[in-house]
């Protein structure tokens, strides 16, 4: 007889292997829908902004079904091990980052601690500090004058008269922005 596989596998068999970091992931994913109701996202019902791009990530994508294809997983780079969820049916949002663990942990013990613990006890949370993001969008495609490759229109630059793509736009800040 077949077992169907838990979350927690599914997540291990998507990301590799199991660490203390995807355990993270996997834990904030329990937060929310323990704390908002929410279920895996077919479309963009569910938002996900992550502050790190670590291991947690791809629990995430497992569980909730935010992914950046779908336009619903946002990465803002601050590098924390923080989570914010926003829920686009009912206005629901939580941010949790996760709380600094006082003991001295080899790898196993710390990813046990993480999965065994409540989700009070791992995290903090609150309300995120930036709005809901809106819907994901389509682009045209323009193409570069340099390159000829095509980037969307929000991310062409113009050098010299000429429309760039960033890898070939040339900055010129002089040191301010």
């Amino acid at each position: 007889m077949c077992r169907e596989k838990t979350t927690w596998e599914k997540s291990v068999e998507f990301h590799g292997h199991e660490c203390p970091g995807l355990a993270i992931g996997y834990k904030a994913c329990e937060a929310a829908i323990k704390k908002m109701g929410i279920r895996f996202s077919s479309d963009e019902e569910i938002i996900c902004v992550t502050e790190n791009d670590a291991c947690g990530v791809d629990a995430v994508q497992v569980i909730t079904g935010c992914t950046f294809g779908k336009g619903n997983l946002l990465y803002k780079g601050t590098g924390k091990m923080a989570f914010s969820f926003y829920n686009r049916s009912n206005g629901e949002s939580l941010r949790m980052i996760i709380k600094p663990l006082k003991e001295e942990m080899d790898r196993q013990q710390r990813q046990e601690y993480i999965l065994n613990s409540p989700v009070d006890q791992l995290f903090n949370f609150s309300k995120p500090p930036f709005e809901l993001p809106e819907k994901a969008r389509l682009f045209t495609t323009v193409e570069c004058d340099l390159c000829g490759e095509g980037a969307p229109e929000h991310k062409i630059r113009i050098n010299d008269g000429k429309k760039v793509c960033l890898d070939c736009f040339k900055d010129y800040s002089r040191g301010w922005q």
